[in-house]
């Protein structure tokens, strides 16, 4: 069953669309809605105001944040790992993935897919 999950997620029209001009909170609102997963972004090692922008969080914290830069999509199909390195890459935020709860950290190395289904 697990393959046949795997291969359903690269055709999955569930996706993600990060744009930088969203709040905190509206960002991590849509994670949710799309893989019902958490999604907790970081101010250094503190969990950051889920009211700030991308904006106002490059000003609360010494790394630099990309609030102008273009959106980018994560799909079911991607690893954990990977999908939090694209934050950092294309918006230089640091970013954990939990579970729907909130409560357990995903590991890096299943799929978002494998996660949202809980099989880990």
């Amino acid at each position: 069953m697990g393959l046949i999950n795997n291969l359903m997620d690269k055709f999955k029209n569930a996706e993600f669309t990060v744009a930088p001009q969203k709040k905190l909170k509206t960002i991590s609102a849509d994670f949710k809605k799309a893989f019902d997963l958490s999604l907790v972004f970081y101010k250094g090692a503190q969990i950051a105001d889920s009211e700030l922008t991308l904006a106002a969080l490059n000003k609360k914290t010494t790394k630099e944040v990309k609030s102008t830069a273009d959106g980018f999509k994560i799909k079911a199909s991607m690893k954990v790992g990977d999908a939090e390195k694209l934050f950092d890459k294309n918006l230089g935020v640091t970013v954990q993935i939990k579970d729907a709860k909130g409560t357990k950290l995903v590991p890096n190395n299943i799929t978002i897919g494998q996660a949202a289904r809980g099989e880990y």
